[in-house]
């Protein structure tokens, strides 16, 4: 009886067990005829709707994969360029925080920094991608896309308070806000990347001797030039750091009703946006192109809506100036007093413009008295997301918008 009994609990067991290899091996064809049903533009288009950040593992799962990421990054939706957003405390410690906003995937994102930056003197930009501080003893620089690196060296011979600083091909131009107890308030020294080396240069024009600061300038630079404008008058120098020549004045006023304006340069073109009217009534917000080195007016690219000037205000009934972040075809544009509402441009190959707003989720509710708010902007992809998670600021925290 008892061997009768595991004859029949041993027959059973052994039917279980061929009852769960068939059920396992259904399960696997049924996942195998799943995998295969989702690829070519099926897989290229649910990744579309995937955010940058989380496309990276996807790069790993296999080799079909990693090609469907890369197929769908450039056919359905492109990467673009993120707007960073740096806060730093105005008291000590001067803690500071980093933010970014996708446009790609419309999301912000706060990332966590294992060891942040800091700095006693004040964070600042320039070229929507550089990022500097100038203290007694050294002058610091960041400029790859989420300013991982930092470059300490010894700072300019001229000590300034508020200069102007421009990053022109592999050398940094730093000009004008020198402190009143030096000699020349216009004086200009450029830092060369390569042989981590300052030179003096030709002073800036006496024209701009009232206004030699980047509180008054408005800056642009490319790969040749750097490009100084009096936000309020339009008078407008340039300088190229191989020549050491100075070019102007040219008078960027294409319309007389601008009382305030700012410049920035997307590619070798210098692009101009004029706020026309006055503070307390703003009639337009217009975007010019500017062509060649004579600074001539091209195309007007396009005119921001009544309601996003609005926007632009904020709390307040004015609007003094404004600023730009820009990189490629995408324009961030903000109030320096009011930096919790952003107005983003966007403009195409083909000369279409497409406007829009978004909350800067990296203000908040908190005190904007209380912190300094600077804003870059650079193209980042995949490659530039492992660098960051590579680093050990892999921590991302997705913030609602």
């Amino acid at each position: 009886m008892e061997r009768v009994y595991h004859s029949i609990v041993s027959t059973r067991i052994n039917y279980v067990t061929a009852q769960n290899c068939n059920n396992l091996k259904m399960a696997e064809e049924q996942k195998k005829e799943e995998e295969v049903a989702i690829h070519g533009d099926v897989l290229e288009t649910i990744l579309s709707y995937v955010p940058l950040i989380n496309l990276l593992p996807a790069c790993f799962v296999s080799k079909t994969w990693n090609a469907a990421v890369s197929s769908s990054l450039s056919r359905f939706n492109k990467p673009k360029p993120w707007l960073l957003v740096h806060t730093q405390s105005i008291r000590r410690p001067h803690a500071t925080a980093f933010f970014a906003y996708d446009p790609r995937s419309d999301i912000w994102l706060r990332i966590n920094q294992k060891q942040p930056p800091q700095h006693v003197s004040p964070l600042r930009s320039s070229n929507s991608t550089l990022l500097h501080v100038l203290h007694p003893s050294n002058f610091s620089f960041s400029i790859d896309p989420f300013h991982l690196t930092w470059h300490h060296v010894n700072p300019p011979a001229v000590w300034r308070l508020d200069p102007i600083v421009a990053m022109v091909g592999p050398r940094i131009v730093v000009a004008g806000g020198a402190c009143d107890f030096e000699d020349d308030p216009l004086a200009v020294e450029i830092y060369d990347i390569s042989t981590r080396t300052w030179e003096r240069t030709d002073s800036m024009p006496a024209t701009l001797k009232d206004s030699a600061s980047s509180t008054w300038l408005s800056i642009a630079a490319n790969t040749r030039t750097v490009f100084m404008m009096e936000q309020s008058t339009g008078v407008t120098h340039s300088f190229n750091p191989d020549s050491k020549t100075w070019y102007g004045p040219f008078n960027l006023r294409p319309d007389r009703s601008i009382y305030f304006s700012v410049i920035t340069c997307v590619g070798g073109n210098l692009i101009m946006l004029g706020l026309l009217g006055d503070a307390e009534d703003v009639n337009y917000v217009k975007v010019w192109e500017l062509n060649g080195e004579s600074l001539e007016f091209g195309k007007e690219i396009g005119v921001m809506p009544t309601e996003l000037v609005e926007k632009l205000k904020g709390e307040g009934t004015s609007l003094n100036s404004v600023r730009v972040s820009c990189m490629g075809g995408f324009f961030y544009i903000y109030n320096p007093g009011e930096p919790g509402e952003l107005v983003a441009l966007e403009v195409g190959e083909e000369g279409w413009c497409r406007w829009g707003s978004l909350k800067n989720a990296a203000v908040g509710d908190r005190s904007r008295v209380a912190e300094r708010v600077v804003l870059t902007c650079s193209d980042v992809g995949l490659g530039e997301i492992a660098k960051l998670v590579g680093s050990g600021n892999e921590i991302f925290t997705l913030l609602k918008s």
